[in-house]
């Protein structure tokens, strides 16, 4: 994937984002969302080997640029029979609630429908990000499901979750307003 509109660009993760990743990775307030409040702990090298194995079939990660510098990631992975499921983070704290996420989100639903001809796009949320939850229903997705209290975080709270899917026919596409 390498989509580009006025000021925002997305790009394939290579292995010189690794770096990036890696420090978004391990920040406790980037992943806490997921369940990961003292960060993952990994190395770049790690992060560099699994960068290797991503393909445009089956999974890919990509890097959010604002005006050319990373804010933030995204990727999908090819669950078969039509449906990615897709996963997206701003995770430079000033570039959040900026509305980058929806227009992003917008950029990187269309190429999966459009390009890569996908019929569905599922995702999820922890139910205490708001801010994603509106962002999502702001583009169509459609709630089909909420598992309460079904995992727990690294520290052994437990969390809930709200399960989404996106058809084309329900796509509101952000991008080209």
């Amino acid at each position: 994937m390498n989509i580009k509109q006025n000021e925002i660009t997305i790009r394939n993760a290579t292995i010189a984002d690794a770096e990036v990743l890696c420090k978004w990775w391990n920040d406790g307030a980037v992943m806490a969302h997921a369940g990961f409040p003292n960060g993952v702990n990994t190395t770049v090298e790690r992060i560099q080997a699994s960068l290797l194995k991503d393909d445009d079939a089956t999974h890919r990660r990509h890097i959010l640029c604002y005006q050319d510098i990373p804010i933030g990631e995204s990727n999908y992975r090819n669950l078969g029979n039509g449906v990615a499921e897709l996963g997206i983070k701003i995770c430079e704290p000033t570039m959040q609630s900026k509305g980058l996420g929806t227009i992003i989100l917008s950029l990187i639903i269309n190429e999966l429908f459009e390009v890569y001809k996908f019929e569905k796009v599922i995702l999820d949320t922890n139910t205490n990000n708001i801010r994603a939850q509106k962002t999502y229903q702001k583009l169509g997705f459609q709630v089909v499901g909420v598992k309460n209290l079904d995992w727990v975080d690294q520290n052994g709270v437990a969390q809930s979750s709200i399960d989404y899917e996106l058809t084309p026919n329900n796509f509101i596409n952000h991008s080209k307003k």
